[in-house]
Formats: structure tokens, sequence, C-alpha cells
């Protein structure tokens, strides 16, 4: 069995959604499972609508009708019958959100973001799996929550390998074709969970494991795994192949064309990992295998923006050791602080680390206590996997550097 998987710039729109179906009928559907993420921005537009409700304010609903109205206007194109039945599928499926911001009485952010969140994924695989069956490409719409199985660490959550695969075996007929969600899981109690923002390739590794796939093709806007994101990097060049072992490094430090937890199951199994265009899918794009290193050998750069950058010393000058380093680690995990960097000496300690729960000024007054602590919001954290001197040269140009560390084949640079 083949998976596939479309990310929400491939379906955007109606167009993006008849693309697919030339995509699919051009490389072949027999025996997959296909992955889909929301439409376009939906997943940023419903965190406004999150935003807008625990604001306590009736604005969310104008939010809510804006991503309603986004999607009714995308069906309109596809099907021609307007008393089709996927309409009055996709209102009950508002309607369920709607009556869950009416009778939810939970005041935590992480598990609401969890059960709203979810709909782009269940409202654009629906009206996918619709628009498919009217073109007579027979498939099985599956609610993903049936099958991951996870704890219930909301937003990012950890999946139940165990149960998760038996469910994937027993529910999944491999000459059936599949439109499933990304990114979506579900606990023991049945409510949602996801899996991390870009979390949707990681679903498709997910089934491509527990189903020893022969392939798994992510579909993007790119034509493939470039060397850099060509919104920040200029004369970007595409990697042919790349090693998991490099892979998951470039995943480690925030190559945000491949998600840092998809290749781990893929490895394991040695499945190939194809990221291919989705504008021009007959071309190779790149493949992610048991080869070594990347080719082309050549320098591959990564940013990570709206980082924290802390820089701490003892309030005494006395020597940072084990017993406050291990003091700082637990306070970061306690904020639920996702480290990036880490740089220290005998009397001072550098970390770089995303505030992704907001959980920024707890900490802080957690550590003046003991320690002085300089802050620097809002910095960039450039890495260059295979650097040269020319690479790290041009990348400095015109940036003020607050911090710089580098490895035998890596440097990493914070900037202000």
């Amino acid at each position: 069995m083949q998976v596939f998987k479309f990310g929400g710039a491939s379906v955007k729109d109606a167009n993006g959604v008849k693309n697919v179906v030339k995509v699919l009928e051009k490389v072949g559907y027999k025996n997959t499972l296909i992955v889909v993420s929301a439409m376009g921005k939906t997943t940023n537009a419903l965190e406004v609508v999150i935003e807008k409700y625990l604001q306590d304010n009736n604005n969310y609903k104008t939010e809510l009708d804006h991503v309603i109205n986004y999607h009714e206007e995308i069906m309109i194109d596809l099907f021609l019958n307007k008393q089709h039945q996927v309409f009055n599928v996709i209102h009950d499926l508002f309607n369920e959100l709607i009556q869950f911001f009416k009778s939810n009485k939970s005041p935590n952010y992480n598990f609401i973001y969890d059960q709203v969140i979810g709909y782009g994924e269940l409202v654009s695989t629906t009206i996918i799996s619709f628009y498919l069956n009217e073109l007579h490409l027979k498939n099985t719409w599956l609610d993903v929550r049936n099958c991951i199985k996870t704890d219930s660490y909301y937003r990012r959550a950890n999946v139940n390998w165990d149960i998760t695969q038996n469910n994937i075996i027993n529910k999944i007929d491999k000459e059936t074709l599949y439109i499933t969600q990304g990114f979506l899981g579900s606990d023991n109690n049945n409510f949602t969970t996801t899996l991390g923002r870009e979390g949707s390739d990681y679903t498709a590794a997910i089934f491509g494991y527990c189903l020893n796939a022969e392939s798994v093709t992510i579909w993007k806007d790119v034509p493939g795994v470039l060397n850099g994101d060509p919104r920040h990097f200029k004369n970007t060049q595409l990697l042919n192949t790349i090693s998991y072992t490099e892979a998951i490094e470039l995943a480690f430090y925030g190559a945000s064309v491949i998600h840092p937890k998809t290749l781990q199951p893929l490895q394991r199994k040695e499945i190939p990992l194809h990221v291919k265009s989705f504008l021009k899918p007959e071309n190779k794009g790149t493949t992610v295998n048991k080869s070594q290193g990347i080719e082309p050998n050549i320098p591959c750069f990564i940013l990570k923006q709206k980082q924290v950058l802390l820089s701490l010393s003892t309030l005494d000058f006395s020597y940072i050791v084990e017993e406050n380093i291990s003091e700082i680690f637990n306070l970061l995990a306690l904020y639920k602080m996702k480290v990036d960097v880490i740089q220290n000496s005998a009397i001072s300690f550098s970390v770089c680390f995303e505030n992704t729960y907001n959980n920024l000024e707890k900490l802080l007054l957690h550590l003046k206590a003991k320690f002085k602590v300089e802050c620097f919001e809002n910095v960039s954290l450039y890495t260059i996997r295979h650097y040269d001197e020319t690479s790290i040269k041009n990348l400095e140009k015109d940036k003020t550097v607050l911090l710089k560390q580098l490895f035998q084949k890596t440097v990493q640079i914070v900037t202000q």
C-alpha cells in the first residue's frame, strides 16, 4: 500500500481539489491511503475563533462564519447540484462545533484548542471524499481519531503505538482508497488530540509504519526538499536524495518541509519518503531513504523565528554546575519550553527556545529568584548544516549576532 499526504496549500480552493484529482489520475491511486490537512489557512482562522471565544467575545461567531463561508464557496465551485448531500454533512459538522462552544465548561486552553482545531481536517476530508466519489473515484472516508490513539497531552500528544497499530490493521482494507485526516488523534476518553503543528506528515508516517507501506509521499507546493526555505533564502537548490539520518538532523533543527517526528517510524522499517510537487507530479522530487548524507552535498539553511534567548549567570558569580543546570532544565520542562540551543561557560548559561505555551513571564519570575537573567525576545535562530566559511559570512552580514555555536557539521547563530 502507498500513503499520500496533501497539505493545506494543495487544497486551498476548488481548483486545488481538482488538481489533487489530476495528481491521483497521473500517478495512480490503487491501494492508497490519502492523508489531508485543513484547507488553506483554516487552522490559522480557527485559532482566531478560539482566541475570540476565550475572550468571552461573541465576535468568535463572526470569525467562525468566515470559516464556514470559505468552505461553502469551495463546495459551490465543486458540486453542480446545490442540493448535494455534502452540504448537509458539512453543515452538521459546523453545528457540532457550535454546540461544543455552547456546552464547553473547561477553561483549559489546550483542551479547547484540540477540540476545535480538528474541524478543519474533518471538513476538508469530507468535502474531498464526496468530490472523489462524485467523479467515480470510489473511496472510504476514515475518521483518524478511531485509529490513532494518544495520551492527553493536548496540542502535542504522544501516540500509543500498540493500540494504534492494532486499530489500523483491523480497520484498513489494503485494496480500498481511503481519505483521512492529518494532525489528529484521540485519547482514552475519546476527546480529540493533536500531534503538534504540521503533524499531518507525522500522521502519514504513522499509517505508513503500521501498514508496512511501500512508500509515503508528501505532496508540496515546492519541487521537493530544498537546501533552504525560498521565502527566507535566495538561490535555493533541490536535494535529490537525503539519508534518514541527515533528514532527521534537518528536521531536528527545524527544516519546515519535514515534520520532526515523521522520519523515525519510516526509518525503523526503511520505508522511503518522497517529497514531490503537486504542481508537477511527474518530477522526481526528493527521496529520503537509507542512503548516505545528502546529494548534492551543499550547505543547508534553516530559520526559526520568534525565539527567546535567555542568558543566565549566578547572583554570586559562582560556577554554573550540574545542580544549576538541572534546576534550569526542570523549569524549562515545567513551563513547556522547547529548547533549540544551549551554551554554557564557567559562570554563564544561555538557552534559546520557543515560548509555545506563553509561559515566559512565569519562567522569568522563577529564574530571577536565583539567577541574573538577560532576556532577548523575538530573536531569529539560523542553523547551517554542512556549512563553509562563505555561507556563515553571507548569513551574518548586516545582522547582530547574539550567540554562535559551531559543531563538526553544524553552526547555529542567534541574531537580533
